[in-house]
C-alpha cells in the first residue's frame, strides 16, 4: 500500500466506502490534508488514528461547547446606563 493515499484508497485501506471517508474527514473525526484541491492521507497516520494514538475531538463535543452558555461571562457584563 501506499504511504500517501487518496480517498478512494483510504476507503478501501479501510474497508468503508469513499463516501463515509469524505463525511469523516469533513466532520474532523479523520485525519486527512487537503493538497491542491484534493484530500490525501498518510497510512502511518491513518495506523495511528485506528490504533487510538491520534484522537481528534468529536464534533459533537465542539458544538457542546459552544452551545453551552458560560455565565461567568453575564456575571461579568456591566449594563449601560
Amino acid at each position: 500500500m501506499k504511504e500517501i493515499m487518496t480517498p478512494r484508497e483510504a476507503a478501501e485501506y479501510l474497508s468503508i466506502h469513499v463516501r463515509t471517508i469524505y463525511r469523516l474527514v469533513k466532520l474532523g473525526e479523520i485525519p486527512g490534508r487537503k493538497v491542491g484541491g484534493s484530500w490525501r492521507f498518510r497510512k502511518d497516520t491513518l495506523d495511528a488514528w485506528l490504533s487510538g494514538k491520534e484522537n481528534p475531538p468529536h464534533r459533537k463535543d465542539l458544538v457542546e461547547e459552544r452551545i453551552t452558555p458560560n455565565f461567568s461571562l453575564r456575571k461579568s457584563v456591566v449594563p449601560l446606563p
